[in-house]
């Protein structure tokens, strides 16, 4: 500061305050606080909340959010608007703390903790509410607009959704944005028609002309549904674009989501992941699923699995079902992470706990197949016992496997067999599971007739293990009369379906017999696919038509690999075949 800076803050305080103010319009901070600091110290609110300012911004000064809060309290309690107005959105922020008295549960105040040090605070709307309401009556319309939010958004003791909506219209009147937008949240809330619509987006174009993101992003949502104006996509998604590229994270999931499908704009798959990643990073865990969804199927490239469970942990530890279920999916497999069972069902069983059915029927297949904790058993049959009741036919199924099994509650075969009667009025595989209870009379009366009845519906549906059990009570004629032809129809779509068991089926088929003529040839391309897809009956059979060549030339040294491979499964008579294999004698097809 220049002697003649010094001999005017000496003279006159108003005088310091007005050449403080020139010094900072040409820049020179470091300059003009010294001035600052004479008109503050005699007590000019203007002067101490640019101090405060100064302070908090670290202009010509190091940067003190306690010597700012101070000096803001200062200028807020000699009337300053703009002071209240900073000084209720920092204690809303929680970067200001209460009054000095300690809290009513005996920890400090936050303006102890605040004074003490620079550490964050929790909101407190109290002091906030008193801060806003003296600036709102002052004619602040930024202070009306944070009074609004606090009697909208605030704890519900001091919520008031009507006179919230009047400070806004105030506010939104005088022509503040944020008055505008919280205007328009508040006349959407009982927008019914057109007109009410129209008045919604009234509000948000004021708002969105003054650049606000949320704004510009809800203007964006009203035009792409037709809410109080013509519906038009494309408009929509340029309104997505700018409130994305303005750093709004539901924008970029958005937009990242339209660039990656090219809805309505050009798509655009690298800048559709930009904008995803972005809305990930800043927090948005369904963008994190969406990127841990990329990583697993990203055209040409190959799955990177490590990564996904990054993204895919990022969003289940945000408390997102569908990336708790993805990550309890990788370490179910050890895909990308370690295999645990442990693991996978604590995230499947976080994902079914916020109600993702998938994830229940994941975790009841974990606890069936591989055991694990006993009360996740009781709480997947309560689950299924819930959703059966209201009517839900997957978890009626569900409930009848864990009634047959005693999975979760004592077995019952009886309450199991009722439970897949209802599931099996509008699912495939509940058809074929009572089937198999009718023909096994598990629960029920033995009944073949109706048994093949079930195994019917169920394969007309696709189910392919129906097809192939109903094609066995057609080649023995069981429950109905023999129906070869219609049998290996089943078989073959069984068969196209992968299904090893249909496979192997239309082998023995071929080998002759049932009033078919033998086809040798045919048998052993069954018996081979279903071989190769793990059945041990079938690599015996394979193995054994290779040992004399029945469908072609011998193969010794295949068929003993073959045979090996069914006696590692524990198939009956491998072994001694294979040990007849080394003797003279040779095995008959």
């Amino acid at each position: 500061m220049g002697v003649l800076d010094r001999l005017v803050g000496l003279v006159s305080p108003a005088a310091a305050l007005r050449r403080a103010i020139q010094l900072s319009e040409q820049g020179k901070y470091a300059e003009c606080f010294p001035l600052l600091s004479l008109a503050a110290k005699a007590g000019i609110s203007d002067a101490e909340y640019r101090v405060a300012r100064a302070y908090l911004e670290g202009s010509g000064v190091p940067s003190s959010r306690a010597e700012g809060a101070r000096w803001l309290q200062r200028a807020a309690s000699h009337g300053c608007v703009e002071a209240q107005s900073l000084l209720a959105a920092l204690f809303l922020q929680g970067l200001v703390g209460g009054a000095n008295a300690d809290r009513a549960d005996g920890k400090p105040r936050a303006s102890q903790l605040l004074f003490g040090g620079e550490t964050l605070a929790d909101p407190d709307f109290d002091s906030a509410m008193t801060w806003a309401r003296q600036a709102a009556l002052a004619g602040s319309a930024k202070g009306q607009a944070l009074l609004a939010y606090i009697l909208t958004y605030g704890p519900e003791p001091i919520r008031d959704l009507d006179d919230g909506e009047r400070w806004y219209k105030r506010s939104a009147a005088a022509g503040c944005p944020e008055g505008s937008l919280g205007y328009a949240l508040s006349l959407a809330r009982h927008a019914k028609d057109e007109e009410g619509w129209r008045l919604v987006g009234e509000q948000l174009n004021h708002a969105t002309e003054a650049g606000l993101p949320t704004a510009i992003y809800l203007l964006g949502t009203l035009t792409e549904q037709g809410l109080g104006r013509a519906r038009d996509p494309e408009s929509a998604a340029r309104l997505y674009r700018d409130a994305a590229e303005k750093g709004l994270r539901p924008a970029q999931l958005k937009w990242g989501i339209a660039l990656m499908e090219g809805r309505d704009v050009a798509q655009d798959i690298v800048g559709g992941e930009t904008f995803l990643r972005r809305a990930a990073l800043a927090g948005d865990p369904e963008a994190a699923v969406l990127v841990g969804d990329l990583c697993l199927g990203n055209g040409e490239l190959p799955p990177n699995y490590p990564e996904a469970a990054r993204w895919y942990r990022r969003a289940a530890e945000a408390g997102d079902r569908a990336g708790a279920r993805a990550l309890g999916s990788l370490y179910l497999v050890g895909a990308g992470v370690a295999q645990d069972d442990e693991e996978a069902a604590h995230w499947l069983r976080a994902s079914a706990e916020a109600g993702d059915q998938a994830s229940q029927v994941d975790l009841a297949n974990l606890v069936f197949e591989r055991g694990g904790r006993a009360e996740d058993a009781g709480v997947v049959a309560d689950w299924f016992r819930q959703a059966a009741g209201a009517g839900d036919l997957t978890a009626a199924f569900n409930l009848g496997v864990c009634l047959a099994k005693g999975v979760g509650v004592e077995q019952n075969y009886g309450q199991a067999a009722l439970w897949m009667r209802r599931a099996a009025e509008g699912l495939a595989e509940a058809q074929y599971m009572y089937g198999l209870m009718l023909a096994d009379g598990h629960g029920v009366g033995s009944d073949l007739t109706e048994a093949r009845a079930w195994f019917a519906k169920a394969s007309d549906a696709g189910f392919p293990d129906a097809q192939v059990a109903l094609a066995e009570m057609m080649v023995k004629g069981r429950g109905g009369p023999a129906e070869i032809p219609t049998a290996l129809n089943l078989l073959e779509k069984a068969a196209a379906q992968g299904h090893s068991g249909a496979m192997f089926a239309l082998g023995a088929l071929y080998s002759g017999g049932h009033g078919l003529p033998a086809d040798r040839e045919t048998a052993q391309r069954w018996f081979r696919a279903a071989a190769e897809l793990g059945h041990g009956q079938a690599q015996l059979m394979l193995g054994r038509y290779l040992v004399r060549g029945a469908a072609g030339e011998p193969n010794q040294a295949e068929a003993r690999e073959w045979l090996e491979r069914a006696v590692a499964q524990g198939i009956a008579d491998a072994q001694s075949d294979l040990t007849a294999l080394a003797e003279p004698s040779s095995l008959a097809p």
